[in-house]
């Protein structure tokens, strides 16, 4: 009994280990505020709105009075599924649909002339995945699902008329749930729910030069965090040999950096370009702990550091802007750790969108991006996955903001 004891252990933490991939760059939102999304993201070398608490908060110093700007995504992803091929299927299984909503308020508001201050709440990893019942991979993910909330309290300081430097405190929360079968000889019909929930700390800074009245370049900085996680394991039906009850586990959010350029030099119309650094190096292992038998597994996941390119603009005429923008986002999972929690690929963004002043106080942002990503082959993934196979995906997003200035 302890030796069967001891291999279900094993394996219970292997699979849990997976669901903080959901971190990873697939779920990494950076739809932060509809105006700025609907230029590609590229927004941080102007940052005119209370956005900039995310994109780079040194532009709060060049804004005047107060703003609310409050808002939501709409994300609709779509993936399919064609394998496992080491198994020689080629079957198609379709992962089934859902559709968040992740938020974005700001509020900002101008202390003097020079001195501004502002509180954003957002939500830059979220989502998750849902397949269907009792599907290949069912001993790999059933569902999962992903929140995470990050408040960020934030003061910037106009030190000339063309430099602003702006800096922030980020407390994030966070809680994640997975359901899958477990891979129990004794009982196919076992299911796993472990839920987990934590909290970290860390900063974001800024600086944003108006270079002439043509130019501006911003550059921005977010901290990694620190996220000390904790919650329990349930089995259903429940037995002794699985290592239900307490368990824990730290992960690292990634830092990121943006470093943006910006023109305004042809009448009405304004460019921007964005290089967006994610630092995802500091995922390359992941620890679980579970307390009913003091078990602990260490998982090696290698992600690479990675990049955004982000490029955008934005059409004045009257009280109408017109706005465009495209990204190509290059994804951070090693080859053999491609799994169905999270079928990242590399993918490329086309952004719309629109604005309208109501009046002089009242405006409202639309925007839409479609996002696809390129066809992933997951071939001789690790043996704790061993889940070969294509995965073909896209995502719908519609973003809406209402802003508010006094």
């Amino acid at each position: 009994m302890k030796l069967i004891s001891t291999r279900f252990i094993t394996m219970v933490i292997i699979f849990s280990i997976y669901p903080f991939q959901m971190y990873a760059g697939g779920f990494q939102l950076n739809e932060h505020g509809a105006r700025a999304m609907a230029q590609g993201g590229a927004f941080a070398a102007r940052a005119y709105d209370a956005s900039a608490i995310y994109f780079n908060p040194a532009g709060l110093g060049f804004q005047t009075g107060g703003s609310l700007y409050v808002g939501t995504t709409l994300i609709t992803p779509k993936a399919d599924f064609y394998g496992p091929t080491n198994l020689q299927l080629s079957d198609k299984t379709e992962m089934v649909n859902q559709m968040f909503t992740p938020i974005n308020v700001y509020a900002t508001y101008s202390v003097t002339e020079d001195l501004h201050v502002g509180i954003g709440v957002n939500n830059p990893f979220g989502l998750g995945t849902e397949w269907p019942d009792n599907w290949a991979g069912k001993f790999l993910t059933e569902k999962i699902d992903l929140k995470s909330f990050f408040i960020s309290p934030t003061v910037a300081y106009k030190i000339s008329d063309q430099v602003s430097l702006g800096i922030g405190f980020n407390y994030v929360t966070g809680d994640v749930t997975i359901n899958r079968y477990v891979s129990d000889p004794f009982d196919p019909h076992a299911k796993i729910n472990l839920s987990l929930s934590g909290t970290g700390t860390g900063f974001n800074a800024g600086i944003l030069y108006k270079i002439s009245p043509e130019f501006s370049a911003g550059v921005s900085y977010r901290s990694s965090v620190k996220i000390e996680a904790s919650g329990s394991a349930t089995f259903n039906p429940n037995r002794s040999v699985y290592p239900g009850g307490d368990a824990s586990a730290t992960l690292t959010l990634p830092s990121t950096a943006f470093v943006g350029v910006a023109y305004k030099g042809i009448d009405h119309l304004e460019l921007e370009a964005d290089y967006q650094y994610v630092g995802w190096s500091t995922y390359d292992k992941l620890v679980i702990n579970f307390k009913k038998d003091g078990s602990a597994v260490t998982s090696p996941k290698n992600y690479t550091n990675v990049y955004i390119l982000r490029f955008g603009g934005e059409y004045t005429m009257d009280e109408w802007q017109f706005r465009f923008g495209y990204l190509f986002d290059h994804n951070p999972v090693p080859n053999a750790f491609v799994e169905p929690l999270l079928p990242d690929a590399d993918r490329n963004g086309i952004n719309l969108g629109v604005g309208y002043k109501i009046n002089e106080n009242f405006n409202i942002d639309l925007s839409y991006l479609f996002l696809k990503f390129d066809d992933r082959k997951a071939k001789n993934t690790d043996p704790s996955i061993a889940f070969d196979g294509v995965y073909r995906s896209y995502a719908n997003l519609l973003g809406v903001n209402f802003g508010y200035t006094f």
